[in-house]
């Protein structure tokens, strides 16, 4: 599991990699599950003008229907670790969201957890500069920091929810997608030997839009494992649990 990352704390650096406003309120430069993050989702739709009335002598047979605008993103705050709607109370939802920062993206259309997320389009992009993985192949956990090699933010698939308690408390987050990376040449070597292999879905630049957008039963065809060779890996010094 992928329960740590690196935000993007440059503000400067969302409105160019993301095409979001920088967030309203600082956010740590690590993540950990239960903690403050920010995710981009589908903003509200502009509102128009009344279309102008065309005659029908005007209209043009053969005319090019107007381009597709794509979807207006918003930066959104929330807590890492998805609550789902279900959850009875403010304390089960504390219990539940620490372990629900990743979903399998292979059964979250089955999911108890996730599935009404995803049946719903509520997909998101979590912006970060890296995530940690733990080496264990010297025997014990080093912790490693990936990111891309060019060292531009990545843009992580995930799925958002907001829960609201019967006192009226609303508590919004998010999860990480995952995908399986048994054969991928650079994660298959990091977390508990034995286990099965997982990494996270990784979007490239260009499917952002696509991704936020997608219907649901199109929605996996990106979940996909992202080129090795476009990620570097560094041990870095153990810091808190």
């Amino acid at each position: 599991m992928s329960t740590r990352y690196e935000s993007v704390h440059s503000a400067l650096l969302y409105p160019d990699a993301f095409r979001v406003d920088a967030p309203a309120v600082a956010v740590g430069r690590e993540v950990w599950p239960r903690q403050p993050g920010v995710f981009i989702r589908v903003g509200p739709a502009p509102e128009t003008e009344p279309a102008e009335q065309i005659e029908p002598a005007e209209e043009a047979a053969d005319a090019d229907p107007p381009p597709r605008e794509p979807p207006k993103r918003e930066l959104i705050a929330g807590q890492f670790g998805l609550v789902p709607r279900w959850v009875k109370s403010a304390s089960d939802a504390k219990l539940r969201s620490t372990k629900l920062v990743n979903a399998r993206s292979e059964t979250v259309t089955t999911s108890t957890n996730f599935r009404e997320a995803w049946l719903a389009g509520q997909r998101c992009i979590v912006p970060m500069r890296a995530f940690v993985e733990d080496d264990w192949r010297s025997g014990k956990a080093v912790p490693t920091r990936i990111a891309r090699v060019d060292g531009e933010p990545m843009g992580v698939a995930g799925l958002w929810e907001s829960w609201t308690g019967a006192d009226g408390e609303v508590i919004v987050s998010y999860t990480l997608l995952t995908v399986n990376a048994n054969s991928h040449a650079l994660m298959s070597r990091y977390q508990q030997p034995g286990n099965e292999k997982r990494m996270l879905a990784i979007l490239n630049e260009g499917a952002y839009d696509a991704w936020l957008s997608a219907r649901p039963e199109k929605a996996k065809e990106f979940m996909r494992a992202y080129p090795a060779n476009w990620l570097t890996a560094n041990p870095m010094e153990k810091s808190r649990q």
